[in-house]
């Protein structure tokens, strides 16, 4: 697994939004993204890269993927470490299904693979981390993401123009925990958003 590259390389955009998250409107007409909410990992004049938080893959678990990857998953007295047990493994994003992207705490740091993103975030995509949280030596939270979600050089501005989302500042809490059925609404409260109430005519620099 690895980060794409063209991804991490380009100018930072005037107006980067790495490090935020972005809640699709209601709106919303690609049904791969409705209701989603996307944690931006990275943000250039050559386009943006970005993992959904709140969609759960279906039919896999952790400990299942991580055998299948060859990566021992029992420690010596035959128990599964709880971290693994408890790693959550959801859909980043349509983009190139089959790789892996661990999003996670900023306690675990691999100086040759992790990419620090912002306010105690992180992107790792290789087997080490996952064989770190296996024997209980990885980050405190983190989420396995299968694909990401990307944009070509102003694709993702010209959506957020066209008001196809909006975006916020991250929050650990709904980019790590395992309430994915509540982080739409949760995203949308942080900019004072009742769903209720919502009016499809705006969007949120």
């Amino acid at each position: 697994m690895k980060i794409p590259r063209q991804k991490r390389r380009g100018k930072v955009a005037a107006q980067t939004l790495e490090g935020q998250l972005l809640v699709a409107m209601p709106s919303m007409t690609d049904r791969r993204f409705a209701r989603s909410v996307i944690y931006v990992c990275a943000h250039s004049d050559e386009g943006a890269m970005g993992l959904i938080v709140n969609q759960r893959a279906s039919n896999v678990s952790a400990p299942d993927l991580l055998e299948r990857l060859g990566i021992e998953t029992r420690a010596d007295d035959d128990t599964v470490s709880d971290a693994l047990m408890d790693l959550s493994i959801q859909v980043g994003g349509p983009v190139e299904t089959g790789r892996g992207f661990v999003l996670h705490s900023a306690d675990y740091f691999a100086a040759e693979s992790t990419l620090a993103i912002e306010e105690g975030v992180c992107l790792t995509a290789t087997i080490d981390i996952l064989k770190a949280i296996a024997t209980g030596t990885g980050p405190d939270r983190a989420i396995l993401a299968l694909g990401y979600a990307g944009w070509s050089p102003g694709q993702l501005e010209s959506e957020i123009k066209a008001n196809g989302w909006l975006n916020c500042p991250a929050d650990p809490d709904i980019i790590f925990d395992d309430d994915l059925d509540s982080k739409y609404t949760r995203a949308m409260a942080k900019l004072g958003i009742d769903l209720s109430h919502l009016v499809n005519d705006a969007g949120h620099a």
